[in-house]
């Protein structure tokens, strides 16, 4: 059964004991999850590695409740295919105290795992495509409205923009916002500017660039003039995310066609042309293989950053350090 994002009060946890999110908005997944699961300690985190790595372990543990004294929710990260048949086994069992919720990146329409949810009326197959700018703009509009923070238009462009259609950011930052005005402060330009980093928003695109194409001198000078915080350290790795998954697609289209030129000339969105030479950089040290370990390693420094926030800085400068001096491609 497919739904859509906002038709989540139609889910029945009674029935659908199964449900599958996939696409690219990690900050919509993460909204619905909340919204879906009351008490966050009901939930039990699991990559598909690590389940596949113990089918049987996790499957029979399941089977006779005794991972969970209660109703239990089961978030599986990077679901893939290769689930398909523990799912399937799972579904023709009697889940009574056990929802699984299966996180996947995008699914082609050929994929199993979305036939498989989107045919069967006792499952549920949600799709999260990307915001873009209108939809972030009301979201904007809407909470700055609830909460009675007057901010200008142009003012609100600006802090969409900021964020790079990644709607988790955007939160954090009107969440800045809501704090900073409680205080009884007017929002204006300057402040603003101040409150939500976007002086140092070049530096830290600049940061995550000179990264992804190992030019560590640049690093360290971009590390030794900038001062952090550790709100931005949670920044610095969304966004370091999102240039990895579009460095991705790029590198798989490089693979095919082996022509550079004609992969960055054919990139949607298009490459900005200041930002073409670097992206070539980026291109030529890494392959496919290598952006996918670091897209799961950077989803690891994100929870390790969220978990350890107080060492937030320590944690992403060893990482970038890490990461620009690492041996890739071979």
């Amino acid at each position: 059964m497919i739904l859509k994002s906002f038709e989540i009060n139609k889910i029945n946890l009674d029935i659908n004991r199964s449900i599958l999110f996939y696409g690219k908005n990690e900050g919509l997944k993460n909204e619905t999850l909340r919204i879906l699961i009351k008490d966050k300690n009901k939930i039990s985190n699991y990559e598909e590695k690590e389940i596949l790595d113990n089918e049987n372990d996790f499957i029979e543990n399941i089977l006779s409740k005794s991972l969970f004294e209660q109703e239990k929710f089961i978030v599986i990260k990077r679901a893939s295919d290769k689930i398909l048949k523990i799912i399937e086994t799972l579904h023709l069992k009697n889940l009574d105290e056990t929802i699984i919720i299966l996180n996947s990146d995008n699914l082609e329409k050929k994929s199993k795992l979305r036939s498989l949810f989107e045919k069967d009326k006792k499952l549920v197959c949600i799709p999260f495509y990307p915001d873009n700018d209108q939809a972030l703009s009301k979201l904007t509009y809407g909470f700055l409205r609830d909460r009675k923070i007057s901010i200008s238009p142009s003012n609100i462009n600006l802090i969409v923009n900021r964020c790079n259609g990644d709607r988790e950011i955007l939160i954090n930052e009107l969440q800045k916002i809501e704090y900073f005005s409680k205080k009884g402060k007017k929002i204006n330009d300057e402040n603003l500017t101040k409150l939500i980093n976007l002086s140092e928003n070049h530096s830290v695109s600049e940061l995550i660039d000179n990264c992804l194409a190992q030019n560590k001198k640049k690093i360290i000078t971009i590390l030794n003039e900038n001062n952090y915080n550790n709100e931005d350290c949670i920044i610095i790795a969304r966004s370091f995310l999102i240039k990895a998954k579009k460095l991705l697609n790029l590198s798989k289209t490089f693979e095919t066609n082996k022509n550079i030129d004609l992969t960055i000339s054919s990139a949607k969105p298009p490459i900005f042309w200041k930002e073409k030479e670097i992206t070539k950089q980026q291109i030529q040290k890494r392959n496919p293989k290598n952006i996918k370990k670091l897209i799961f390693e950077l989803s690891e420094i994100e929870l390790q950053i969220k978990k350890n926030i107080h060492n937030s800085i320590n944690l992403i400068t060893d990482f970038i350090l890490n990461q620009s001096s690492s041996k890739i491609n071979s």
